[in-house]
């Protein structure tokens, strides 16, 4: 069974220059996600939302390869940070930080 590799099937989502900005088109994509809020180095909040997703990621993966036949590479986290009020954001400050914290998943679909 092939393994499917997302930064190769999505490459240029994943290898965009950092001197070169463009405006890309991004397909739709579902992701496994889990919100939250504080600062990401020192909150248990964070420390646990990044103890729940990646065994569960890994668990879908597992469960698209037994189940399906469909073998993929676990994506990298990606990440999302913003707040309330964006005029206050400070990479100082990372207290009253949001975010977002999200790793790309294989669509699969699973009978009861």
């Amino acid at each position: 069974m092939p393994k499917i590799d997302f930064k190769k099937e999505f490459k240029e989502l994943y290898t965009a220059s950092k001197n070169n900005p463009m405006i890309l088109e991004v397909p739709e994509i579902n992701y496994l996600m889990i919100d939250g809020q504080g600062d990401p180095n020192t909150s248990l909040e964070y420390k646990q939302a990044m103890e729940a997703i990646f065994p569960v990621s890994f668990k879908v993966k597992f469960i698209s390869k037994n189940e399906k036949s469909q073998d993929y590479v676990v994506m990298p986290l990606e990440g999302i940070w913003w707040m309330e009020n964006m005029e206050n954001f400070n990479v100082d400050d990372k207290s009253n930080w949001k975010w977002t914290a999200m790793i790309m998943q294989k669509n699969i679909y699973l009978s009861a």
